[in-house]
């Protein structure tokens, strides 16, 4: 059995133990005491050194702990060996996990929400409560609250209790026997093993990052410490390079960005109908150039990449005038449109969905104008040849 120091003390990062067995082609190492946090509960595993190897994984084997080496580090069983962790990882999960706890009680104390699930990730921490939606306004005054206790500096304290007496728990317990609790002074008492800080002020700051509906529930994602540190330096080197392309204060770029978009916005629509006149335009030039065919009607095939609005804009130019059919083919959509005047006999909507029903395609439409898709290149020709003739 392997004894977990980070029980007692999360600030503990040297410590000496004893190997009690060595596994996997020598990588794996089992000592009798331990420092390193093994994932759980949503917070990853520690890193560092055993002697002078890294150790690059922690393994929770219930009743002993495993260190995965990034290779063997040649010891046998009962040699000491020197373990330390990875202070500033340890330090970041100790900043997320402890601000977890004091954003779900804050939650649990302003808007009565239970916290169903928690994740450190790499990049941003996340928590998910049983709620489909929170105001912003709302979460804007959670992570407040969160920050005052912070700066209130509360206790963080790790005691043990029974689970069959231990009461006043944010959430109850599954577990039986002697439970861990990790309390915060005033506000919330949770069953947990991970690593904590000991006071609300090491947490340094907490920033809500986003929030989403998921499940029908709401996922929050934060950052702590550090990492929020970070992130606002972040923030606002990417602001500060936004305003000076502006050359504008910060306080103005998301104001002329929506100034911006407005323009974007009429700009593509004035684009949308010039495209569309364009169109119609060679539509009507390509049918006077186009010569009667035996039958009398007047018939252009084209392949473009996507038949979009000007394709079919395209179209109805062209068959606007008397005695025209026009078939446009994408290759690399494997579509079709099909376009017949109203003079032609031909129901173009009737004509291309016989030929797609051939070959496995789909679609359809009205007299005039049509447009449907097929399986495959070789199906994409038999319609084109069908609605040739």
């Amino acid at each position: 059995m392997t004894e977990r120091l980070y029980y007692e003390d999360s600030f503990l990062t040297h410590f000496l133990g004893t190997v009690q067995a060595v596994e996997q082609d020598g990588r794996y190492v089992y000592l009798d005491r331990t420092a390193f946090y093994p994932a759980s509960g949503g917070q990853p595993h520690d890193t560092g050194m055993l002697n002078s190897v890294p150790v690059v994984e922690v393994i929770d084997e219930q009743d002993r702990v495993a260190h995965v080496l990034a290779q063997p580090l040649g010891v046998t069983v009962g040699s000491s060996v020197a373990g330390v962790v990875n202070w500033a990882r340890r330090r970041d999960h100790m900043q997320q996990h402890s601000g977890q706890h004091l954003l779900s009680g804050v939650l649990a104390d302003l808007y009565k929400v239970q916290t169903l699930s928690f994740h450190l990730g790499e990049e941003l921490s996340t928590i998910e409560i049983d709620k489909p939606g929170l105001l912003a306004a709302q979460v804007a005054a959670a992570e407040q609250r969160v920050n005052e206790l912070i700066w209130e500096g509360r206790g963080v304290t790790v005691h043990y209790e029974e689970a069959s007496v231990a009461g006043g728990l944010r959430k109850a317990s599954e577990r039986e026997g002697t439970l861990r609790i990790v309390s915060i002074s005033g506000l919330d008492r949770s069953a947990c093993g991970g690593t904590h800080v000991t006071c609300t002020s090491q947490i340094g700051m907490m920033t809500i990052r986003g929030f989403d509906k998921v499940r029908g529930n709401l996922r929050i994602e934060f950052l702590c410490g550090h990492r929020a540190l970070r992130r606002a330096r972040t923030d606002y080197e990417k602001l500060t390079a936004a305003a000076r392309l502006f050359s504008s204060p910060l306080d103005d770029v998301p104001e002329l960005i929506g100034a911006l978009q407005g323009k974007a916005k009429d700009a593509e629509k004035a684009a949308r109908k010039l495209a569309g006149e364009l169109a119609w335009f060679e539509g009507r030039r390509k049918y006077q150039e186009t010569a009667p065919n035996a039958a009398g009607l007047r018939f252009v095939e084209e392949t473009h990449g996507e038949l979009d609005e000007t394709v079919r804009a395209r179209a109805q130019a062209l068959t606007s005038g008397e005695k025209a059919v026009y078939l446009g083919v994408s290759e690399e959509r494997l579509a079709v449109l099909y376009a017949a005047s109203a003079d032609s006999g031909i129901q173009a909507g009737q004509v291309l969905k016989a030929a797609l029903t051939e070959v496995g395609g789909r679609g359809g439409g009205a007299a005039t104008l049509a447009q449907g898709s097929v399986p495959d290149k070789a199906a994409l020709d038999k319609v084109r040849e069908r609605l040739r003739n």
